[in-house]
């Protein structure tokens, strides 16, 4: 006979707002097992009495038949053989503690809720706010842990009589669902003008979708904030948000309904059909169909790819359920509709998510004929997340909604660091024993909304993780906000700063997700970030160890005339290739529309305001300036971004001979296909021919550079590994010669996870 014990278990993880608490009520009921479990700061504790075998049982399952949500990192039981005399299982109050334990992000609406609020009969029927343990808002609504219903902003929703029952119901889907609301007692839409008028309107929704099939912008609040929404197909609301937003040319994504609507616009294979429909429902990056560009083309002019995702909110299903007229049951959710949303950031010229009223009232203003919006709060505002299928698993582009604040797990413990990220696309990280929480998406720090943003993601992290940072680090360049408040932060809390170079950032980020704590090789290509010889750095080949890197070489210098004039205008890195040449007196010729193409002549001829750069970025501009791809870019990446999709309409061809020098040096120069595609008519030939030679290059620089160092191991880091072309050509390349070739998964490549590295860089110097 099986000897009676006493268990104390601890499960840590995210185990919180995820049903993890009924899902151990139910194990111990149908194993016979009396004791308690609860939430507290760690996660969730248990006690248990009972049948050893069958309390190992339990332990067992915590770990093989988790609730959906749940992920559980670590599982500890302490046995005693002498028990204490408890009866029956309960749920019993949250305990304290310092918070070690993850909190769950937003997750789209699960299949039983859409089925409940799509039936007629049903309660909730219609209800933009369904949610259960499934599936909703976390991240967004909480304001410390642990996560019980006072801790967020559905604290002022007094749940009526039907919804307590269930809140309080072990066996009921919305036990201790702490967003838990009905149409009697929960957050309300309301439609408003333009003016901040309440329409008269027993349904905001139809009246929404009238306003949208006549062309009107409206701004709709979600989970992380506002969208701005229009019908993908009509161009006169689509030209208002690109001059309202400032963004002549940036794509925008659409919202479709499932991925048989997708396929309409979309090449989609079996894995990006998965990732689109994934409970955290990011933007993915799809290759359009040929007829994309004819249905939609205001969405991504001149772009292979178009971002699509798919519902995430009971709101967006019922947007979607009245463009169709109200269909019966739920088979319309998987037929093919051409209805396209453009579901755009309401983030008017790089400020912040707009995430309530006040803030829509101000902000918006002009942008948007009505205002769909609720009570329910937004504590904090999270963009959607962008992401795209690179060779064998997915990538990140901007990590944000449904990831925030997942943590990646470290390969060692350290001290807790704060570190403040960069200046273009900012993320914060703070890190907790073996854990980095990454930050949701700040944006650009030339504005003073995502300065502030910053300060208040700081803020925030460290309070709701329980964190109080030993050390901040930041980037070199002084002048960059990031580096000015880590200083500010750091002298206000007597903490040592460390200092990363950015590209040795980049390659660490990507050390850091996948364990790697040898030396490695690492290729770093961008746009711009400072050396540690105060010039722009981009195209570098980096010897990484820990918190160390040594340079062991570079891309071949390139003057940009005008400084950072030149990032923005390839017509100017054209002309600098075009005086290296011998031929600047073209310059004037070549650019015809540009007034001071004779000052740039003039400027490089005499040297004047001509700062180098080794930027792998400011190449593809260059490029793309020969090319006649682009003159002028609308927004960064916009000339790379280009030449990706001629390139892919091309085809892959092979690469140009002897199109670049190796010098013993360690530079690499491109000098060779700049001088063959600055007579190339052809301008997707032209790309084609650039992304060959640039991976043949790249690969050969990479190869010979580790062998005569003695390493085997290659990261790619940096935003130029976007380029879906270039990552797999040059990771084929590398691979077949032996190396392990290594990518950001986890964080995004580009300066979104720059913070990631800032942060293992100075863990690695201070252990």
């Amino acid at each position: 006979m099986t000897a009676t014990v006493h268990a104390q278990i601890r499960v840590q993880g995210q185990v919180q707002g995820v049903g993890f608490r009924p899902f151990v009520y139910r194990l111990a009921q149908e194993l016979d097992l009396a004791g308690w479990v609860r939430n507290d700061g760690a996660g969730v504790e248990i006690a248990l009495e009972g049948a050893q075998q069958r309390v190992m049982d339990l332990v067992a399952r915590l770990q093989s038949e988790p609730p959906l949500l749940a992920r559980v990192e670590t599982v500890t039981l302490d046995l005693a053989l002498a028990p204490t005399g408890l009866r029956g299982f309960s749920i019993t109050a949250s305990g304290g503690g310092a918070v070690v334990t993850a909190i769950a992000p937003d997750t789209a609406t699960c299949p039983e809720c859409l089925a409940e609020m799509l039936h007629p009969q049903n309660r909730r029927y219609r209800h933009p706010f369904i949610n259960c343990i499934h599936c909703g808002p976390r991240y967004t609504l909480i304001a410390r842990l642990p996560y019980d219903r006072a801790m967020t902003s559905m604290a002022e929703f007094t749940q009526c009589p039907a919804c307590q029952l269930e809140y309080d119901s072990v066996q009921n889907r919305r036990f201790h669902a702490q967003p838990n609301a009905c149409p009697v007692c929960g957050p309300q839409l309301r439609l408003l003008d333009a003016d901040w008028l309440e329409v008269a309107t027993n349904d905001p929704v139809a009246t929404s979708v009238t306003a949208l099939a006549a062309g009107q912008v409206i701004a709709v609040k979600g989970l992380g904030g506002f969208h701005l929404v229009c019908m993908a197909s009509n161009a006169a609301p689509m030209a208002r948000l690109r001059n309202g937003k400032r963004r002549e040319k940036k794509p925008f994504a659409v919202m479709l309904l499932n991925c048989a609507s997708a396929r309409l616009y979309a090449e989609l294979n079996v894995d990006e059909a998965r990732l689109l429909q994934t409970g955290e429902r990011p933007i993915v990056l799809l290759s359009k169909t040929e007829g994309c560009d004819l249905e939609l083309p205001e969405v991504a002019p001149g772009l292979s790819n178009i971002g699509i995702m798919l519902p995430s909110t009971p709101l967006h299903y019922l947007l979607f359920h009245e463009l169709l007229g109200r269909p019966d049951g739920m088979a319309w959710m998987e037929d093919a509709t051409p209805h396209a949303l453009v579901m755009t950031s309401a983030n008017p010229g790089g400020e912040p998510l707009v995430k309530d009223d006040a803030e829509a009232r101000t902000q918006l203003a002009g942008l948007a004929d009505a205002y769909l919006t609720h009570d329910r709060g937004i504590l904090y505002r999270v963009d959607d997340s962008v992401m795209r299928w690179q060779g064998n698993a997915p990538t990140f582009v901007r990590r944000a909604r449904g990831f925030v604040p997942r943590a990646i797990t470290l390969p060692c413990s350290g001290p807790s660091v704060l570190a403040c990220g960069a200046w273009l696309k900012n993320t914060v990280c703070v890190t907790r024993g073996k854990e980095a929480f990454l930050s949701q998406h700040i944006g650009d720090l030339d504005h003073a909304g995502t300065r502030r943003m910053l300060d208040e993601i700081v803020q925030h992290l460290c309070a709701i993780l329980e964190v109080t940072p030993q050390v901040v680090a930041h980037d070199l360049h002084p002048d960059f906000y990031s580096t000015q408040f880590a200083e500010r932060y750091a002298g206000q809390h007597g903490l040592p700063l460390v200092a990363v170079q950015h590209h040795h950032a980049h390659i660490a980020a990507v050390c850091a997700e996948h364990g790697v704590q040898q030396p490695v090789l690492g290729l770093a290509l961008d746009g711009v970030g400072l050396g540690v010889d105060g010039m722009a750095w981009g195209g570098e080949l980096l010897q990484v160890e820990g918190g160390q890197f040594s340079r062991l070489g570079h891309l071949a210098t390139l003057a940009m005339p005008g400084g950072d004039a030149a990032a923005r205008a390839p017509w100017r890195m054209a002309a600098s290739v075009l005086h290296r040449m011998g031929r600047g007196d073209e310059i004037v010729s070549r650019f015809p529309q540009q007034d001071g193409a004779g000052v740039i002549a003039t400027m490089l001829q005499r040297g004047l305001n001509c700062s180098a750069t080794s930027s792998a970025g400011r190449l593809f501009d260059t490029a793309a300036g020969l090319l006649g791809v682009l003159e002028l870019q609308s927004y960064e990446g916009h000339a790379a971004m280009l030449l990706e999709g001629l390139a892919q309409r091309h085809g892959r061809i092979a690469p140009l001979a002897q199109g670049y020098w190796l010098g013993e040096d360690g530079v690499l120069d491109f000098h060779p296909l700049l001088a063959t595609l600055s007579d190339c008519r052809d301008a997707a030939y032209g790309a084609a021919l650039l992304h060959a030679t640039l991976a043949e290059g790249l690969s050969v620089w990479a190869v010979h550079a580790a062998r005569r160092q003695g390493l085997d191991i290659v990261v790619l880091g940096g935003g130029c590994f976007h380029n879906g072309i270039l990552s797999a050509d040059l990771g084929q390349r590398l691979s077949a010669q032996g190396l392990l070739v290594l990518t950001a998964r986890q964080a995004p490549s580009n300066d979104g996870g720059i913070s990631l590295g800032q942060a293992w860089v100075a863990m690695q110097q201070l252990t």
